[in-house]
């Protein structure tokens, strides 16, 4: 889940455009203005794993999170917005939270400036596709939500590593042609490889954990092979999609010097 927090009329507005943006993009997010009680609110979304963008000051952020401030490879990511949307501030979790590819992201929407201080922060980033289906499905449909998938995330299948599902579907013939017409290696996973990343699913699906013993396969599947390729964390850019009888995901790592 992604907070976007605004303390001013001014805040709001532009956090309700960014909000807008996030929606397009499939990503779950909320805009909370003024929240209260401040402090307890804002720290307890930070322990729950929840990306938040402020639009304040500095000074506010850094006060109110100090006393709930892990590590980089725990805490979530964390944006500093000022209110006239002038300058985008990357301000925890850079690199391995993906704040700083996320900050990009947002300066480009509302036409500011990213402001980064974290050292060589362009890296080469890593595309991995996870896809989930029934039975038989068709290899057809498959190409289809993948090509969607695709364009929503606005890459190329010639960014994308590899597709990717769970064990189960290791001879899925649907799958297997699917990644054999884009060139692309097909690789699975078991339920214990994909369930070290469930606290990084955008959704989690009790149905999907009592049928195949995770809460979600295109996602996790998409989060371990980008992981696998980089050795680093991954990252949801598109949150699963769900056609009647498939679902695709497709996350991001980035593969450093």
């Amino acid at each position: 889940m992604i907070r976007v927090i605004a303390l001013t009329d001014a805040g709001r507005l532009l956090g309700e455009r960014i909000q807008c943006f996030l929606s397009e993009q499939h990503r779950l997010s909320e805009l909370w203005f003024k929240p209260q009680p401040f402090t307890e609110t804002i720290q307890q979304a930070f322990k729950e794993g929840d990306a938040l963008l402020f639009i304040c000051a500095t000074g506010i952020v850094v006060r109110t999170l100090a006393p709930v401030i892990n590590n980089k490879h725990e805490d979530p990511p964390i944006l500093v917005v000022d209110e006239l949307g002038q300058f985008v501030i990357p301000l925890l979790s850079g690199h391995e939270g993906g704040a700083n590819q996320w900050g990009d992201e947002i300066a480009n929407v509302i036409g500011a400036q990213l402001v980064m201080t974290t050292a060589k922060p362009y890296l080469k980033p890593i595309y991995a596709v996870g896809m989930g289906c029934e039975r038989h499905c068709s290899e057809e449909e498959l190409i289809k939500l993948l090509k969607s998938c695709l364009c929503e995330a606005n890459i190329s299948i010639d960014d994308i590593c590899s597709i990717n599902s769970i064990d189960i579907k290791a001879d899925e013939n649907g799958l297997i042609n699917c990644a054999a017409s884009f060139n692309k290696p097909y690789h699975t996973f078991d339920k214990s490889q994909l369930s070290t990343v469930e606290h990084l699913l955008s959704t989690k699906s009790d149905y999907v954990f009592d049928t195949v013993g995770v809460y979600g396969v295109a996602e996790s599947a998409a989060l371990v092979a980008a992981q696998n390729e980089t050795g680093d964390v991954a990252e949801l850019v598109l949150n699963k999609v769900k056609t009647k009888k498939a679902t695709c995901a497709i996350a991001k790592s980035y593969m450093k010097d």
